[in-house]
């Protein structure tokens, strides 16, 4: 105790100023949204040491009581969707920073290798990257889906999480007084909650992570050694070698999840089966599946060195990522922004387009190319709306080719493809 009072500065909790200083730099860089207080991140920076100084002497004091969380619908990524966001204010952030580093650094030795998500030195791509493998090995897949999984899961397990890492009596305390803080939902009405922690906070991944790492990666990891199994956050894939072993495997985590407070979602949850030009076994069930916006199945590859086609079971954008991609683009409403200059019309494309390629132009990214072209379709348009005299299709051909020659790098995918869907 009495280290603890001389790290917090004669506080009974050892919470550093230093670390406060340093999570509210972390939260400054990620942004984000005012909380249900309505301070911005620059109205905050604006009384900065006061409001640093109130964070810290509450949390080293043990005073420290969380304001409740402002919910917004947000859609899901890779098109699937909303879901509920809790959006914290800007002190909160800066206190769950705080704790999020504190578990971190105690979880990061324990977590399995095969949980990639919100963890430090590791991508979404990694998680792919031991997929695709993991499908070239073992014919069968677990496409597996926690049902509503940041609403549901029970505070009684994630605290038994956090207790079986660390054993600072303020990092507990902390985190039982986020789960239960109100939420204000959008119609400003004001609601409580007995489970689940919501989305959006600085603390639910590492929390999230924790409740996971012990309901599912070290118990898959425990009983059943021989299947391998990828994990971001509550999406996760789960690798057998026999149909038999993916059934057994199946109904024991489902049972096992459901002992720890969640399920698997009955309709979403399935077996599949890897099939490719190797792998033809009799199989009525599904042969694809969609993990982190990719979707695996058997496809038409070229083998890098030989340059000869094969069928192959691997990943590319989703069709359901890619139609949520096409309805981006189609709300530009290109063709009406005549005011704009071919700059500012490469700037806003360039903004959305630049991440799209980056992240799932990864494996097979000449399927993102119809969704480029009708970009390009959509400049055209532009174009053709914008100056009279380029009505005319060879026209609009020679101001196209022409911009293309002498500025091929304004739009960021024409690096990929330069023509448009007609």
């Amino acid at each position: 105790m009495e280290e603890q009072r001389s790290a917090g500065g004669g506080k009974p909790f050892a919470v550093s100023r230093e670390e406060v200083a340093a999570a509210w730099l972390a939260v400054k860089q990620n942004g984000g949204a005012p909380g249900a207080d309505g301070v911005s991140i620059a109205e905050f920076e604006a009384d900065l040491e006061n409001g640093l100084y109130k964070v810290w002497n509450r949390m080293a004091s043990g005073s420290y009581f969380p304001p409740p969380v402002r919910a917004v619908q947000i859609p899901k990524d890779h098109g699937r969707g909303t879901r509920m966001l809790g959006i914290p204010s800007v002190a909160d952030r800066v206190a769950m920073t705080v704790v999020a580093a504190r578990l971190e650094a105690v979880t990061e030795p324990v977590f399995h290798d095969s949980s990639f998500g919100y963890r430090p030195g590791r991508s979404q791509h990694d998680a792919l990257a031991a997929c695709r493998e993991n499908c070239l090995r073992r014919d069968w897949v677990i496409d597996l889906d926690v049902e509503a999984f940041f609403d549901s899961v029970p505070w009684d397990r994630i605290i038994k999480a956090v207790e079986a890492v660390t054993d600072l009596p303020w990092v507990i305390l902390y985190v039982k007084r986020w789960l239960a803080a109100d939420v204000v939902m959008p119609d400003g009405t004001r609601a409580s909650r007995d489970r689940g922690t919501p989305q959006g906070s600085p603390v639910s991944p590492v929390l999230a992570n924790l409740f996971l790492h012990f309901a599912s990666d070290r118990w898959l990891a425990r009983e059943f050694p021989a299947v391998r199994f990828e994990r971001y956050a509550d999406d996760a894939v789960v690798h057998c070698a026999t149909l038999a072993q993916a059934e057994e495997v199946l109904a024991a985590l489902a049972a096992r999840l459901e002992q720890c407070g969640v399920r698997l979602h009955p309709g979403k949850t399935q077996i599949v089966y890897c099939r490719d030009a190797n792998r033809r076994q009799r199989w009525d069930g599904p042969v694809s599946f969609t993990f982190l916006g990719y979707e695996f199945r058997g496809r038409t590859q070229r083998n890098a060195g030989t340059g000869q086609l094969f069928d192959g079971f691997a990943p590319a954008i989703s069709p359901r990522a890619l139609a949520a991609k096409r309805d981006t683009a189609r709300s530009w409403h290109l063709a009406r922004r005549t005011s704009l200059e071919i700059q500012d019309i490469a700037d806003l494309v360039n903004k959305s387009v630049r991440g799209w390629m980056h992240y799932y132009g990864k494996y097979n990214r000449h399927v993102l190319y119809p969704l480029l072209a009708l970009i390009n379709h959509y400049i055209q348009q532009w174009m053709q709306a914008k100056y009279r005299k380029l009505r005319p299709a060879k026209a609009l051909a020679r101001a196209w080719d022409r911009n293309i020659t002498l500025t091929r790098g304004r739009l960021a995918h024409w690096q990929w493809i330069t023509y448009a869907r007609w």
